[in-house]
């Protein structure tokens, strides 16, 4: 048996009755009972002894105050992390907190991997704190087991999972160098000469703002910016062409989000909202090459025709029909 809980049970027992006691001399006092004149605190000086009136006074307190009786303290047997592991935990708490808030203010216009990917640095930093094992301790082991495996939730693996297959599915890897520590010159270079565009879109605007329904005119917008325009748009094909060549995306061919999403803002405004468009410099060559294309069929059956002997025909009499004329031409000669 528990000596303490023994002891804890015995005092309970004897000062339960006196706290009935105060209650009902509160109550005696509220209805007059006793007198007046008397206060609480006299009446129960009379009644108790010193130590029992502390003991009945901390017993009130604890009950009023939601406590139970027994022993006020936890029992050291019940789960609970240690120091080192919970300063794991809110390390990760701490830094997956940043990166989530990034994640969404980053999310329309898209700039995810330029504007988080030192928060998610830090998260895969922490993460691996918790999972890698210091030495051969036995600490680091428990604080792994503690918080990734304690329960079927495991929610420190759950955020973990998502801030990767996030960061896959926007294909950051080919925004960055091959170390993820800083953005690579390319996109450096694309984002630069994406804001160039921007705001050469916003200078050369023209017409009233102030009506939705007015026809405004971009010609000037069309005019003075087509050459980052077009400048912007083969930047991003060599880029494509760059990265279908390295293959450094997990999933298919695609840029990271952030180009990828820059470039269809640019083409909406440039084609849709200014209704722009881009000459082709190789027209000529392009209908020289389609007429040629069409006549071919003519040109082939004209030299077929040309070309070709043309064989007479000749008309080759019967035997018996020419014996025939020829005895009717005697006849004929000798009368």
């Amino acid at each position: 048996m528990d000596p303490d809980g023994t002891v804890a049970r015995q005092r309970s027992s004897l000062l339960l009755p006196r706290l009935l006691l105060v209650a009902l001399l509160w109550s005696g006092l509220a209805l007059g009972t006793f007198s007046l004149g008397s206060s609480p605190h006299q009446v129960l000086h009379d009644l108790l002894s010193e130590q029992q009136l502390l003991e009945v006074e901390d017993l009130s307190l604890a009950l009023l105050q939601g406590g139970r009786l027994g022993p006020l303290s936890l029992p050291p047997d019940l789960p609970d992390l240690d120091p080192e592991c919970r300063e794991l935990l809110l390390d990760f708490a701490h830094s997956s907190s940043e990166l989530t808030g990034c994640l969404v203010r980053s999310a329309r216009p898209v700039r995810l991997c330029q504007t988080c990917y030192l928060l998610f640095q830090q998260v895969a930093n922490k993460m691996d704190n918790i999972t890698r094992a210091v030495g051969n301790s036995s600490e680091s082991h428990g604080c792994a087991r503690s918080l990734l495996m304690a329960d079927r939730m495991q929610i420190v693996v759950i955020l973990s999972e998502f801030f990767n297959s996030t960061w896959q599915k926007a294909n950051c890897a080919n925004c960055l160098t091959n170390k993820s520590e800083e953005l690579s010159n390319s996109t450096v270079y694309f984002l630069n000469l994406f804001n160039d565009t921007l705001t050469c879109f916003e200078n050369n605007l023209q017409g009233s703002t102030h009506s939705v329904l007015q026809l405004r005119n971009y010609s000037e917008v069309c005019e003075k910016c087509r050459e980052k325009y077009k400048t912007l748009s083969s930047l991003y094909s060599e880029m494509q062409k760059m990265n279908e060549l390295e293959n450094k995306a997990e999933s298919g061919t695609h840029l990271c989000i952030d180009v990828e999403d820059a470039m269809n803002i640019t083409r909406k405004l440039w084609s849709r909202t200014f209704n722009c468009s881009v000459p082709c410099s190789d027209t000529v060559p392009v209908i020289a090459v389609s007429v040629f294309i069409l006549f071919l069929p003519v040109v082939f059956y004209l030299s077929s025709f040309l070309h070709s002997e043309q064989k007479k025909r000749k008309l080759i009499l019967p035997k018996r029909l020419k014996s025939s004329t020829s005895f009717a031409n005697i006849q004929e000669n000798s009368n």
